[in-house]
C-alpha cells in the first residue's frame, strides 16, 4: 500500500523486552515504570533532547532528518515500550501493545515504510517469539510490499519467522551496547536505499552454540573476533552483517547464536556468506569457556584496594545477577561479604530494595539506621542482610545518562537513597534497572 505523496510517510514503533525465562512476569506496571510513550507523547517527544524511548529510535530519526531533511520526510510514532531485561512479558498486556500498533498504523495507511525499535529476545507467558509476532502482525497490515525494517539487541535469540516477516534486520555490533544510535542510523540509510528502489534479501543461520554472557565482550575475545569478521564480507553487494550471540537465559525454542546476512538482492551470496559464518562461529566454540573470580577472592582483592591508595581501583560484577539481563539486581553476597570483612573506600550499585529506599528517605539525611536489605524479597537465592547504616544522600531517580549504553536517555530508577555501611556505600533504588551511569 504504497503512499502516493511525496514525502515519505514512516510509521515508528518499539517493544523491547530481554526475557529472562527464570524471572517474574514482566507486567504492565513494570513497563509503565521504565518507559511507555502512547501515541501522543510519543510524537511530542520524537526530536527532543534526552528522550525515554532508545537511542536506536534517535538514531533512526537522526539520519532520517540527515538523508531528507527534518520537513522531507513525516513520522508516524504510533507506540514505544521498553523495559531493558525481565521474565516474560505478561501476554494480556502484550497483546493489547499488539493491538494498539497494528490499529494506529492501519489508521496511519498509505505508509511508504515501518521502523521498528526490538529487541529480539522477549519471550510471553503463552508466547515464544513476541519479536516475530509483532513484525508478522505489522506485515500482516502493510502488505508485501512496503519496507519493513528493524532494530535488534546483539543478545536477540533468532527465529526465521522474524527475518521472513522483515526486509531488514540490523542488529547492534557492540556489547556493552554503545552503538545503538548507530545502528539506527544505518537502518535508516538501509530505508533511503530501498526507497530508491532496492531489494534487499536476507539468509539465516542457526548455531547450536550458547556463549556465556560473561564471554561476549566485542571489545576483545572470541565474539570481537568474529563482529570482525563479519565485517569484513561487507561490499557492494552485502548490506549488512548481524552476528547475535543470543541471550542465554531465555530457554526458548530460538535460543543460541544467528547469523543474519542482508544483501542486495543476490540471494545466493546472502545464503553462502550467512554458512560461512556460521561454520567460522562454531570452529571457535571453544574459546567461549568463562573464566570468573570467586567471591573470597573478590573480597581479597577489594581489602587490598581499599588499604593501598596506590593500587589501582577495581570493578566486580555479579554477573549471575544483573538487571540488565533479567536479574533482580538485589543479591547481596558480595555487599555482606565486602561489609563484613571491612572493605573500604568502595561503591555499591545499584541495589534494587523499594522498602529499604522509601525508610531512608523517611528517616532523612544523616539518619542513622539498621538497613534490612531484602526485607520484603521472597526468593532464597537473593538473600537477607543488616547492618548499622548513615543515609547520606536522597535523589528523585530521574537523571540523563552520560555515556555508554545511557548516554542521552534518561533513566528512572525510582526514589533512591545512599547508605553508608561502614566502608561501603551503597546506592538503593526502588525501580530496577541495571547500572549503566555514575550520574
Amino acid at each position: 500500500m504504497k503512499s502516493t505523496k511525496t514525502l515519505p510517510r514512516i510509521a515508528i514503533a518499539g517493544f523491547m523486552l530481554e526475557s529472562n525465562a527464570h524471572s517474574p512476569v514482566a507486567t504492565r506496571e513494570e513497563f509503565e515504570a521504565n518507559c511507555y510513550l502512547d501515541q501522543d507523547e510519543f510524537t511530542a517527544t520524537l526530536r527532543t533532547p534526552a528522550p525515554k524511548f532508545p537511542a536506536t529510535t534517535s538514531g533512526f530519526v537522526s539520519e532520517m532528518d540527515s538523508i531528507f531533511g527534518a520537513s522531507g520526510w513525516t513520522p508516524l510514532p504510533l507506540l514505544h515500550t521498553h523495559v531493558g531485561a525481565s521474565g516474560p512479558v505478561d501476554q494480556t498486556f502484550f497483546n493489547e501493545v499488539v493491538r494498539a500498533i497494528c490499529k494506529r498504523l492501519q489508521a496511519a495507511l498509505p505508509v511508504d515504510a515501518v521502523f521498528l525499535s526490538l529487541h529480539g529476545a522477549a519471550i510471553g507467558t503463552d508466547d515464544e517469539d513476541p519479536d516475530g509476532t509483532i513484525l508478522a502482525a505489522v506485515r500482516a497490515v502493510i502488505g508485501e510490499d512496503v519496507p519493513l525494517l528493524a532494530t535488534l539487541d546483539l543478545h536477540g535469540n533468532i527465529a526465521q519467522r522474524m527475518v521472513s516477516a522483515a526486509d531488514v534486520l540490523v542488529a547492534y555490533r557492540e556489547n556493552p551496547h554503545t552503538d545503538m544510535a548507530a545502528r539506527g542510523a544505518e537502518t535508516a540509510r538501509a530505508l533511503a536505499e530501498m526507497l530508491d528502489g532496492v531489494r534487499p534479501t536476507a539468509a539465516f543461520t542457526k548455531l547450536p552454540l550458547i556463549p556465556p554472557s560473561v564471554t561476549q565482550n566485542t571489545k576483545a575475545g572470541p565474539y570481537a573476533d568474529l563482529i570482525a569478521f563479519g565485517q569484513s564480507k561487507i561490499d557492494a553487494d552485502v548490506m549488512n552483517v548481524s552476528i547475535l550471540s543470543g541471550f542465554t537465559l531465555g530457554d526458548t525454542p530460538k535460543n543460541g547464536m544467528s547469523v543474519i546476512v542482508t544483501t542486495r538482492n543476490n540471494p545466493a551470496k546472502a545464503n553462502a556468506l550467512a554458512d560461512e559464518i556460521a561454520a567460522h562461529a562454531w570452529s571457535e566454540r571453544a574459546r567461549y569457556v568463562p573464566k570468573l573470580t570467586s567471591l573470597a577472592d573478590a573480597t581479597a582483592m577489594a581489602l587490598r584496594c581499599g588499604q593501598d591508595a596506590k593500587t589501582p581501583a577495581l570493578l566486580f560484577a555479579d554477573v549471575a545477577d544483573n538487571a540488565g539481563g533479567g536479574g533482580r539486581s538485589n543479591t547481596v553476597w558480595i555487599l555482606k561479604s565486602f561489609v563484613e570483612s571491612g572493605v573500604s573506600d568502595c561503591l555499591f550499585g545499584i541495589f534494587y530494595d523499594p522498602a529499604l529506599a522509601a525508610e531512608a528517605r523517611a528517616r532523612g539525611v544523616g539518619a542513622k539506621i539498621t538497613a534490612q536489605f531484602n526485607r520484603d524479597e521472597t526468593h532464597p537465592l537473593s538473600g537477607a542482610f543488616a547492618c548499622d547504616a548513615v543515609v547520606e544522600g536522597l535523589h528523585s531517580g530521574i537523571c540523563v545518562g552520560r555515556r555508554g549504553i545511557a548516554a542521552g536517555t534518561t533513566i528512572n530508577v525510582g526514589a533512591s537513597a545512599l547508605l553508608r555501611c561502614g566502608g561501603v556505600q551503597v546506592v538503593v533504588v526502588s525501580v530496577r534497572q541495571q547500572c549503566k551511569d555514575t550520574v
